[in-house]
């Protein structure tokens, strides 16, 4: 199984959103093994966007993900990344595919709703990031046996 980090970012909190976005991924068969909302800092924010210091853009991400709180998520099951950013849809609002989140609920690439990692370093990373070794919950999902050989 493959684990990825997943944030339901400040503005799909603040237009409530959170429940349906988790349902989209539970009924999918993900597992969650973490869940919390916080109100991240900029300290956070810059180690989460790291890879972007430097790039004009760099103080926008930062502003908008400390400008409310948001929820981060580590979701587990097959191929999780590249299945979670399939069902987030492009960047681009606009040029998300029906049906995914952002195309269901985003209108600007500015504010997309959701992150998800792009690979399974930066799912590491980003997990390590927002969450302590003890937050993260080893489960058994006894649905599993209905979603994978």
């Amino acid at each position: 199984m493959e684990r990825t980090f997943v944030a339901i970012k400040p503005d799909a909190v603040q237009r409530g959103f959170i429940g349906q976005i988790i349902e989209r991924f539970e009924r999918k068969g993900f597992k969650i093994v973490g869940l919390k909302m916080l109100l991240p800092t900029r300290e956070l924010a810059e180690k989460h966007y790291e890879e972007h210091i430097g790039r004009e853009y760099f103080e926008r991400l930062v502003a908008f993900i400390i400008s409310g709180p948001l929820v981060a998520m580590v979701v587990e099951g097959n191929n999780a990344i590249s299945v979670v950013r399939r069902m987030m849809g492009s960047t681009k609002p606009q040029e998300a595919e029906v049906g995914t989140i952002r195309f269901d609920f985003a209108q600007v690439k500015e504010m997309n709703i959701i992150h998800g990692s792009d690979s399974v370093n930066n799912a590491k990373r980003e997990i390590d990031v927002f969450f302590k070794e003890d937050e993260l919950i080893d489960w058994h999902h006894d649905v599993e046996r209905w979603l994978y050989e």
